[in-house]
């Protein structure tokens, strides 16, 4: 069967509508009460419709974070690995922080610490590639001679990002401009970058 161009159009918009519809419920309801028939209503769609897309609730909302969270958090690359580890956790911060995706994200993670099916899938689908983009960022860092050559990369990436989902699922403030300068500075300091003028 052909798939016209309008019909694209309109898979397309189904699928924003859901996504946004999810992001919205979690806002208002709380994760535990939103529900694949809440997501329908609200997006205008068919249960049906949800279900040959995502297999669950969760894969809807974590679509919606995910497509969010790559979006606002790219790893740039602009020659300064100090101001551009600023950007990217200053941008995940906030974003994880606000509704919708605050409230959609903290759902997520814990609902995963009781489905094993949905804690393969944040990883594979979130927390695997995002983690290898910021090993890889950092290997710029390192080919050019901005980070040490003997630097654990993955570790490195830990302990960058580890202290912000620390507060999030404790639902501690989130760090603002200056705790990030800070431990972005801390942490270049303990692999022997430095400081900056």
């Amino acid at each position: 069967m052909i798939t016209s161009p309008s019909s694209l159009r309109r898979s397309e918009r189904s699928r924003k509508a859901t996504l946004e519809a999810a992001l919205e419920l979690c806002t208002e309801k709380g994760y535990g009460r939103v529900t694949v028939e809440a997501i329908a209503a609200r997006a205008g769609v068919s249960k049906k419709t949800i279900y040959r897309w995502w297999p669950s609730k969760s894969a809807v909302i974590l679509e919606a974070f995910t497509e969010a969270l790559v979006g606002t958090t790219p790893f740039a690359d602009t020659g300064d690995i100090a101001a551009d580890l600023r950007a990217n956790l200053a941008g995940a911060a906030k974003l994880v922080s606000t509704p919708p995706f605050g409230p959609a994200y903290a759902g997520i993670l814990s609902e995963m610490h009781h489905d094993d099916a949905l804690a393969q899938t944040v990883r594979a689908k979130l927390v695997d590639p995002r983690f290898d983009e910021a090993v890889a960022r950092l290997r710029r860092a390192q080919e050019q001679g901005q980070i040490p050559p003997d630097a654990d990369l993955p570790l490195v990436v830990e302990m960058l990002y580890a202290p912000m989902y620390y507060r999030h699922v404790l639902r501690k403030p989130m760090q603002d401009e200056g705790e990030i300068a800070a431990l972005v500075a801390h942490v270049l300091r303990a692999i022997g970058v430095p400081p900056e003028p």
